[in-house]
C-alpha cells in the first residue's frame, strides 16, 4: 500500500474534525473521497499528506510512519495540490512548474527535469503559455499550472509513482478541462503511481474512481465501488435529498445523478452545512 491510515483521529481543542479513519489507497488506485461540506475532507488529504500530526492514530506512507520522514522524503513519496494554491509571486508558468523539482536536488539532472516539466506543462495544457506571468492567468488555468507543479515533484523524485493527493482540483475548470485534470490522474494511477482526491461533483466522482470513500461528520460511512456507493440511499442519508433513481450508464455501468431529479429540494437545511 502506498498510504495506510489506521484509527485515525485529529482534533483542535475539544472538536474532533476526524475521527476513527482507517483506509488503504493502493499503487495503481484512483480513491475519491465525498461528503458534505465539513465533513472532514481536506482535513483528511492534509494529514495523508503529513502537513500536520494526527491525534491518535498512525499514518504509512510508502509503508513508512509519516511521523518519521524528513521533509525531503515526504516530497519524493507524495505531492498535494490544495484547494487555494498563492499567484501573487510573480514567476512564470514554466518557473512555477521548475519549483516542483526543487526538493531533487542531484537526483534529477537539468535536462531531465527540463523534459519533466515540459511534459507536465503540456498535459495539464499550459505548454503554449509556459513564459506567461502566473498573475495574467485565469484562476482555472493558474489551478492547472500548480497541477503541473506537482506532476513535475513526484516525476522528479518518485518517477512519477508517487501519491497524488488533489482537493477539488477540477473547482475552476471548465467541462473540457475538468476532464482534462482527472485524466491525468488517472493516467498518473495507471502509470504505477497513486491518487487519493476530494471531489463535490458525484458524477465525476463516479466516473473516474476505482473506489469512492464516503466521509461524513469526520467519520466513514462508506467504501466501495461507485456502484455500490453512489446511490438514492447515499443522497438521502448524507447529502440530505430525495430523489427515486439513480440511473447507471449504458456504456460504463456506472451510476450517475440527474439534477434535474433534485431540483426543488429545500436545501436551507441540507445536511452536512
Amino acid at each position: 500500500m502506498i498510504l495506510t491510515m489506521q484509527h485515525v483521529a485529529y482534533g483542535v481543542g475539544e472538536r474532533f474534525l476526524l475521527r476513527d479513519v482507517s483506509l488503504n489507497v493502493a499503487r495503481g488506485e484512483v480513491v475519491v473521497i465525498i461528503g458534505p461540506n465539513g465533513a472532514g475532507k481536506s482535513t483528511l488529504l492534509r494529514l495523508a499528506a503529513g502537513l500536520g500530526p494526527a491525534t491518535e492514530g498512525k499514518i504509512l506512507l510508502g509503508g513508512h510512519d509519516i511521523t518519521t520522514l524528513s521533509e525531503a522524503r515526504k516530497a519524493g513519496l507524495r505531492a498535494m495540490l490544495a484547494q487555494n494554491s498563492p499567484a501573487q509571486a510573480r514567476f512564470t508558468v514554466r518557473e512555477l512548474a521548475y519549483m516542483g523539482g526543487l526538493h531533487a536536488g542531484r537526483a534529477c539532472s537539468a535536462v531531465a527535469m527540463a523534459g519533466h516539466v515540459r511534459a507536465a506543462l503540456e498535459q495539464v495544457g499550459l505548454l503554449a503559455m509556459a513564459d506567461r506571468d502566473i498573475t495574467s492567468l485565469s484562476g482555472g488555468e493558474r489551478q492547472r499550472a500548480h497541477y503541473a507543479r506537482v506532476l513535475v515533484q513526484l516525476r522528479s523524485a518518485a518517477g512519477g509513482q508517487g501519491l497524488l493527493l488533489l482537493d477539488e482540483p477540477v473547482s475552476a475548470q471548465d467541462l473540457a478541462r475538468q476532464g482534462l485534470v482527472l485524466n491525468v490522474a488517472r493516467a498518473h494511477a495507471r502509470q504505477g503511481g497513486a491518487c487519493l482526491m476530494v471531489l463535490h461533483d458525484l458524477n465525476w466522482a463516479a466516473c473516474v474512481a476505482d473506489r469512492i470513500i464516503v466521509l461524513r461528520n469526520g467519520r466513514i460511512e462508506g467504501d466501495g465501488r461507485p456502484e455500490q456507493i453512489v446511490s438514492a440511499g447515499l443522497l438521502r442519508d448524507v447529502f440530505g435529498l430525495v430523489t427515486e433513481r439513480v440511473p447507471v450508464h449504458a456504456v460504463t455501468g456506472r451510476p450517475f445523478v440527474v439534477p434535474h431529479d433534485i431540483v426543488g429540494h429545500d436545501f436551507s437545511e441540507q445536511n452536512g452545512e
